[in-house]
């Protein structure tokens, strides 16, 4: 894991070499292990170092082995025998780190080299042969990448803040972006950012430029024609765990590592899986587990207890009972790079720093819910009937009536509804959003357009793959990059593991997919019966709620606002959310305010103006 930086001056004047230096520094937080500048003539990489895996010991960069083909990288090589085997028999790469991979790789295939490239990363590559750079972005957005096409520069990096640094880089706001934050809580829009000079190079996607221009395109998109058909049900099983064990195994790759646990199918899973791949001897593990004692009628400390007995680590737990809304929310080290929720701040945060002081590395279950979802076998069985697989249907029913003692579920009535035009009621739009503000962008419209039925793509797990393609999991995993959290540590989600993910989007979902099913019987002898019986519990209360409703909460009502916050929001028509009794959707949306105005009020606090004009002059 790295921070990584990158300036070309695109009219040829030199790299400023301070400047360079001085953007790089700015990521030490995030890399403290080395800390390393390259520039020649027009072109100029930082990168500030954290070593994640027994490769990364001996790693520098930037790197390159001839001074004419450059990169910096954010990376972790997933399948790195196979990608081994690909470049060159010839070549001892065993030792090689994933950025010399990844180069190596460039320099076989070029732009192609994406074809052959697993694993999370995001990388800028300069050849100076062809004067062009080369950038990219791992499939599902797990690395963040972001550039700003200012003057006569590009400046591109995966850390926000460090761009904006740049004295070209101006703090104009996306007026956009931020009313999609106050409306829906994320960007809809997946190319930009929170500032105007700013753009997020979207997942999947690659960006070069050379003197044709600046070119950005899309490499890669999640297949809709997967098919696998087993004759034994033990095989599906056993791939499943080859792929699980693949995928969790290419995630650790250290000696020491921290697993976030609750008393659910998926992080115990990984959980277990870890256990069985590492050697108990030289492997440190433990689990990290948010739990609620009295606030609400939790039960994660027992069946996350549960599972840490049975596969004997350590579990550390982090009582969540007293902490208040919007907690340290004022500190400016939290001053996060775009708008985002920080009512539960102060959780987040003393849990990331529980992990912190144990490993660099914390494995996340995140993925699991999207990869099996199937609420019901109605396009699966409408998938078999149409290409004429009636035995298949009967067999598939069978099975599941043998196993579950019960008819699968049908998922009927939200297609009959979709049939009849009949769809879930649209929220009332926020009225407190500025009339003028709301009429330039229309929003209205844009709030309707979000509501609406989204197009079902894939012919048999429409509602997995439409859950997998969203473009919120990039949002959600820049939220626990370093650039924004702080705290160097690595958050790795073996769910979206793009093997593991091909598979169960390839094999029959009934009996496999429902209940999750497959995982169930895959953990059987290895999970407690009553963690892998147990059925999906969400939380049995909402925190925020409570909180709302006791006594001290009245001050979410009479905050001051931020003089720039005027211009989206009116401020009496904010409605009162202490002591609220309405639909929990609806307190998150009017809580967004609040967390737009501590972000705005940071944006202050964050401002490069004074550092810019005075160290440089353009």
């Amino acid at each position: 894991m790295s921070g990584i930086v990158g300036i070309v001056n695109l009219d040829g004047k030199p790299i400023d070499k301070q400047l360079l230096q001085q953007m790089t520094a700015f990521m030490s937080y995030r890399g403290p292990d080395a800390q390393n500048i390259w520039f020649d003539g027009n072109v100029g990489f930082g990168n500030t170092l954290l070593r994640t895996t027994t490769e990364s010991a001996r790693e520098q960069q930037p790197f390159s082995w001839d001074d004419r083909v450059w990169i910096v990288a954010d990376v972790r090589v997933d399948g790195r025998a196979e990608l081994i085997q690909k470049l060159n028999g010839t070549i001892a790469l065993e030792t090689a780190t994933d950025t010399e991979l990844i180069l190596h790789a460039y320099c076989l295939w070029g732009e192609d080299c994406l074809e052959h490239l697993l694993g999370d990363f995001a990388f800028a590559i300069w050849d100076s042969r062809e004067q062009r750079l080369f950038c990219a972005r791992d499939h599902f957005g797990v690395k963040p990448f972001y550039y700003a096409r200012v003057g006569n520069c590009l400046i591109f990096g995966n850390t926000i803040n460090c761009i904006r640094i740049h004295p070209y880089v101006s703090d104009k706001l996306n007026d956009l972006a931020i009313a999609d934050f106050l409306l829906f809580g994320d960007n809809q829009e997946p190319d930009t950012t929170a500032f105007a000079d700013i753009q997020r190079l979207p997942p999947a996607h690659y960006l070069t430029w050379s003197n044709l221009g600046l070119n950005i395109k899309r490499y890669w998109t999640l297949p809709l024609d997967g098919y696998i058909r087993y004759k034994r049900r033990e095989e599906y099983v056993e791939h499943f765990r080859e792929l699980m064990g693949t995928a969790v195994g290419d995630r650790l790759r250290t000696n020491c590592v921290a697993v976030s646990m609750s008393g659910g199918m998926d992080s115990t899973t990984i959980a277990a899986t870890a256990c069985q791949l590492c050697d108990r001897d030289t492997f440190d593990l433990k689990a990290f587990t948010v739990v609620y004692d009295k606030l609400i009628p939790d039960r994660e400390r027992y069946y996350a207890g549960l599972v840490a007995e049975a596969l004997n680590i350590p579990i550390y737990y982090l009582v969540a009972d007293e902490y208040t809304l919007f907690e340290q929310a004022e500190q400016p080290q939290w001053g996060h790079p775009e708008p985002t929720n920080v009512s539960m701040l102060a959780i987040f945060a003393d849990r990331l720093k529980q992990v912190a002081a144990h490993s660099r590395v914390l494995l996340d279950g995140n993925g699991g819910d999207p990869v099996f979802y199937a609420w019901g076998v109605y396009f699966y069985f409408a998938y078999l009937l149409k290409n004429g697989q009636l035995g298949r249907l009967i067999v598939d029913t069978i099975e599941y009536v043998v196993s579950h003692q019960r008819l699968p579920p049908p998922g009927v009535r939200s297609r009959v509804k979709r049939w009849l035009g009949i769809r879930p009621p649209v929220p009332a739009y926020p009225s407190a959003i500025d009339s003028d503000f709301s009429a330039k962008w229309d929003l209205p419209a844009r709030w309707e357009q979000f509501y609406c039925e989204k197009p079902l793509i894939h012919p048999v797990r429409p509602e997995a793959y439409q859950q997998l393609t969203s473009s919120s999991w990039s949002f959600l995993f820049e939220r626990y990059d370093p650039g924004v959290t702080g705290l160097p540590v690595e958050v790795r989600y073996p769910f979206f593991d793009l093997r593991l993910v091909n598979y169960l989007l390839a094999i029959p979902p009934v009996p496999w997919c429902l209940h999750k099913e497959l995982m169930r019987v895959a953990m059987g002898g290895i999970l407690p019966e009553s963690v892998r019986l147990r059925p999906k519990s969400p939380l049995a209360g909402d925190p925020i709620s409570l909180l709302l409703k006791q006594a001290g909460s009245q001050w979410m009502d009479r905050f001051d606002l931020a003089p720039v916050l005027t211009k989206y929001v009116k401020r009496n028509a904010l409605p009162l959310v202490s002591g609220i009794k309405q639909d929990i959707n609806e307190v998150w949306i009017d809580l967004r305010v609040l967390n737009l105005n501590y972000w705005l009020q940071h944006l202050q606090t964050f401002n490069y103006t004074s550092a810019k004009e005075e160290n440089y002059a353009f």
